[in-house]
């Protein structure tokens, strides 16, 4: 199921009414908030998926990046986590060792404690974690908060998605996959921390729905337009030979089809760029809306420490659609 049509699902549950739940599923945001007390909020996320890459170490890795990364976009700190694994019969103990091995290294990486788990046989082997973070609800991002006038900054390349397809198509090498999958197992608490002492107005996290899906559930839910700029957004070599090439997973075009009334493309965007704007990531970087005083400050900030950050747009009044790409 792809997250155009999980959206749909969600919308047509009712609208909850508990006014503790301060983020839920109405904004389609990264995870959800809960106020425990006035000064005291739980935050919580979920994800898993089947492997991207074939080394069980490094899929442990980038799954577990993925999960915590939800709570990274919500400005806080991971606390626990527990583990959600499916095991088909193909994979040996070792392997299995070698999947939680790689989930707990980035766990400990990221400060937060493995407390459990659960696991079930499957036909395919499947991996993530479940997160949990607390802090106060006055410090939560979330992707709501976006204003006119922001600067739009992303902290990693686009085009994993194309890459780990060509990977599977022997249409490049491991060493041409190694950029993406290093960057799929770097951890957005980085790039977090980096931009934590700044303003933030809204933040949202780039992964299966792709850029222009995660972006335009940011404009949606702030009520605005981001304009984009296609020549600045930072993209892992070879990726634009590839979408030319027609080496594109089937989830970019699904993302395409159910962002088609909310995205506006200038005449010389070209379909291979299209593709790279809609390719499914996973563990992609951070989309941050900043005010765009804060810009230079935060952009040095974010690659001082070694962070891939470039300002890719800003955050215009609402028109006719949630994007304009340019």
């Amino acid at each position: 199921m792809g997250p155009g049509a999980l959206s749909e699902m969600l919308k047509a549950l009712p609208a909850n009414i508990d006014p503790a739940l301060l983020v839920g599923y109405d904004t389609s945001d990264d995870a959800c908030v809960y106020a425990v007390r006035d000064d005291f909020a739980l935050i919580q996320t979920l994800d898993f998926f089947p492997p991207i890459v074939d080394d069980p170490f490094q899929y442990g890795q980038i799954a577990a990046a993925n999960a915590l990364s939800d709570v990274y976009a919500m400005g806080a700190t991971p606390t626990l986590a527990l583990n959600i694994l499916c095991v088909p019969s193909c994979l040996t103990p070792a392997e299995v060792a070698a999947i939680l091995a790689g989930g707990a290294q980035k766990v400990r990486e990221a400060g937060a404690v493995i407390a459990g788990g659960h696991s079930v046989e499957d036909a395919e082997p499947k991996y993530g974690l479940c997160v949990t973070a607390f802090a106060h609800p006055t410090k939560i991002w979330s992707n709501a908060g976006a204003q006119p006038g922001d600067a739009l900054i992303l902290t990693k390349p686009l085009g994993n998605g194309i890459l780990a397809t060509a990977a599977k198509q022997d249409k490049i090498t491991q060493a041409d996959f190694a950029p993406a999958i290093a960057a799929m197992a770097t951890l957005n608490k980085y790039a977090r921390d980096a931009a934590a002492s700044f303003t933030v107005h809204a933040c949202t996290d780039i992964t299966g729905f792709g850029f222009l899906g995660h972006a335009s559930e940011m404009a949606i839910a702030s009520g605005v337009t981001l304009h984009i700029r296609a020549d600045a957004l930072p993209i892992f070599d070879g990726v634009r030979e590839l979408a030319h090439a027609g080496v594109v997973p089937g989830g970019a075009k699904r993302n395409a089809d159910y962002l088609a009334n909310k995205i506006h493309f200038a005449p010389h965007i070209s379909e291979a760029m299209q593709s790279i704007l809609h390719d499914p990531q996973t563990s992609g970087g951070l989309l941050l809306s900043a005010p765009a005083v804060q810009r230079d400050a935060l952009l040095t900030a974010l690659q001082t420490g070694d962070i891939a950050a470039c300002m890719v747009g800003e955050v215009n009044p609402l028109c006719a659609h949630a994007i304009e790409v340019v």
